[in-house]
């Protein structure tokens, strides 16, 4: 009976995880198809303001007293983590705009190793070798997806074309990564203010910070926001609910049952999950050198992650 409950309790959170990735790799999916009619910071407006919907009333009835506690200080580390998280959607929702599923997923979820890399500068945490070879090896993963949209094999050579032709690419593949920057400013501070408040209490606060500093542009910008289709509707409210709630969730729920290497090493299923419902919905198939681009990051961020004692969850 014991062993049978051990094995329930493993395969519960295991199972979690699975679809956890499922519910994040669709975000990509129905960021595309909302962009027909949207602009890219609707979009993320959209995301985090239904996430904050949700959570904030449960913060505030659940948590009040934890963030009453929090010190002048904290509540500038929070707003400053919810610029960073603003951003980060912008940058990454608008590289959707310009390069492929591929390459925009797989560049942003190289966060967790900026993390690494920049945690003995603002965590004074130590870096280890394991993550410097893990970064090295991402990095030239980075470069072949880079040069995905520029170059490509034909009759076993590897022929480029001009970078005005494919500029646009690059610039999507550029704001991928500089999503990946912001997103990892946003976990260094969010690894600050944990020790302090519930992951709850901290979710909403950030989300909700960034919902409004978005909504404000969206003002100031004069969005169109009661235009759109059904279709465009349903898109965000799908990506209010299945990645940012449902998604992560999840993720912070397996984190109870099972160990943190092993949900940190589950999240490198986004960018193939999206990968794949990218060629199935979208019709969009990675080229030979974002494949093997993408291997390498994979390759890499598992070398980083080996022996890391707290996951770095992604957008």
């Amino acid at each position: 009976m014991k062993q049978t409950n051990e094995k329930k309790s493993r395969f519960q959170p295991a199972l979690a995880s699975l679809f956890g990735i499922l519910f994040v790799s669709t975000a990509s999916i129905f960021i595309r198809v909302a962009q027909v009619e949207a602009s890219s910071i609707v979009i993320a407006a959209s995301r985090l303001l239904i996430a904050s919907i949700v959570l904030v009333p449960i913060a505030l009835i659940y948590y009040w007293e934890q963030l009453r506690s929090l010190s002048r200080l904290d509540l500038v580390k929070g707003f400053l983590s919810g610029v960073f998280l603003a951003l980060h959607f912008v940058l990454w929702i608008s590289s959707l705009e310009y390069t492929s599923v591929a390459s925009s997923v797989v560049l942003v979820t190289t966060t967790p190793l900026w993390v690494a890399l920049l945690s003995p500068l603002v965590l004074k945490e130590s870096i280890k070798k394991s993550v410097i070879v893990g970064l090295l090896v991402s990095m030239l993963g980075g470069v072949l997806v880079g040069l995905s949209n520029t170059c490509n094999f034909q009759n076993g050579r590897l022929a480029c074309l001009t970078l005005t032709i494919t500029g646009r690419a690059m610039l999507g593949n550029f704001l991928a990564l500089f999503g990946a920057w912001m997103a990892a400013g946003y976990m260094l501070i969010g690894r600050q203010l944990r020790k302090r408040i519930n992951t709850v209490a901290y979710t909403a606060m950030v989300y909700g910070i960034a919902a409004v500093i978005l909504l404000f542009v969206v003002i100031i910008r004069s969005e169109p926001v009661f235009t759109y289709s059904a279709e465009t509707y349903i898109c965000l409210l799908a990506l209010g609910i299945l990645p940012q709630l449902l998604g992560h969730t999840l993720f912070n729920w397996a984190l109870k049952y099972v160990s943190a290497a092993f949900v940190s090493l589950t999240l490198l299923g986004e960018p193939i999950g999206t990968i794949i419902l990218a060629l199935i919905f979208l019709k969009e198939s990675p080229t030979l050198l974002e494949g093997v681009g993408a291997v390498l990051i994979m390759i890499g961020i598992l070398i980083g992650s080996v022996g890391k004692d707290k996951p770095v969850n992604g957008a």
